[in-house]
């Protein structure tokens, strides 16, 4: 089974939120020495709480509860039509109003953030969310730097405001069938991603790309709101990842005073390229946060 189809015991909840419902996957924690500590997953853009399915099961077997999301306007969560709502700060106000929810039950939350969703792990930081410990995975200091992904983005824009999220997917398809490893892909995964993408909000997939076009680089900002709350930090990434490069982010880990931790032959999704090579990393960690 592929990644973000793969099984796990994690049922469907509903969180309430500012713009209405905010969609997830939960499991409980497993064990005998399970703790009250839930790990909360963040995705990054055209992404959804399905890209942690491969997670959920061993991490919840460690004894953390688990809770993966989709962020306003991904997949099964509704959202704003202001494009300027998706962008990281106001994100991260949403999230941050989250995790107060779930702190308020007396748990402690481990944060983590992919890609996207790292901007937004911040920027709930700078709104005050209490979490106990921030992974950012895969994830930048600032703007998307220039590539194909950055590119990408630009082209799509403009597909987006002329011929709408139907159109731009007809056009992802068009891509997609010139590269063999799609067309190597299950069709179930291949009709997984296609009605995803077709149930983003288009304000959502242009605020998050503007986002991650112009955000600026707030990591001693950061740095300073993890050193006064005494929060620890891990920094984490594929040594293939072909979007922000590992060297910037062992230079993000520190001048965040983070562990840094590189997984090899990975690109830009550890939780999907290599989900028992990520948890390995992450668990020890976390759990050193804890017991400190």
């Amino acid at each position: 089974m592929y990644s973000q189809i793969s099984p796990n015991r994690a049922q469907r909840v509903d969180f309430p939120g500012r713009y209405g419902t905010i969609a997830a996957l939960r499991a409980p924690a497993m064990g005998d020495d399970a703790m009250r500590t839930t790990v909360l997953l963040v995705p990054g853009y055209t992404g959804s709480k399905e890209d942690f399915a491969p997670m959920i099961d061993p991490i919840a077997d460690a004894g953390f509860e688990v809770v993966a999301i989709d962020l306003p306007g991904q997949q099964d969560s509704t959202g704003p039509d202001d494009e300027a709502l998706y962008r990281p700060g106001p994100l991260g106000s949403v999230l941050a109003e989250l995790i107060g929810k779930i702190a308020a039950d007396g748990r402690k939350v481990l944060l983590l953030g992919h890609s996207y969703g790292g901007l937004v792990c911040r920027a709930a930081v700078f709104a005050g969310a209490p979490v106990t410990g921030l992974t950012l995975m895969s994830s930048g200091p600032s703007e998307l730097p220039a590539g194909q992904r950055r590119t990408g983005l630009e082209v799509g824009e403009h597909v987006l405001a002329e011929q709408g999220v139907e159109g731009t997917q007809r056009l992802n398809e068009l891509r997609s069938s010139q590269n063999p490893a799609w067309m190597a892909l299950p069709q179930e995964l291949k009709d997984f991603y296609r009605t995803r993408f077709l149930k983003s909000r288009a304000a959502a997939l242009l605020g998050m790309a503007n986002g991650l076009r112009y955000e600026p680089d707030q990591v001693a900002k950061l740095a300073r709101a993890l050193r006064s709350s005494g929060t620890p930090c891990l920094v984490v990434c594929g040594d293939a990842d072909d979007a922000w490069t590992p060297a910037a982010q062992r230079d993000m880990a520190e001048r965040l005073d983070a562990d840094f931790a590189v997984l090899p032959g990975v690109m830009h999704s550890p939780n999907t390229e290599a989900p028992l090579d990520l948890i390995s990393t992450l668990l020890p960690t976390w759990r050193a946060w804890l017991s400190s």
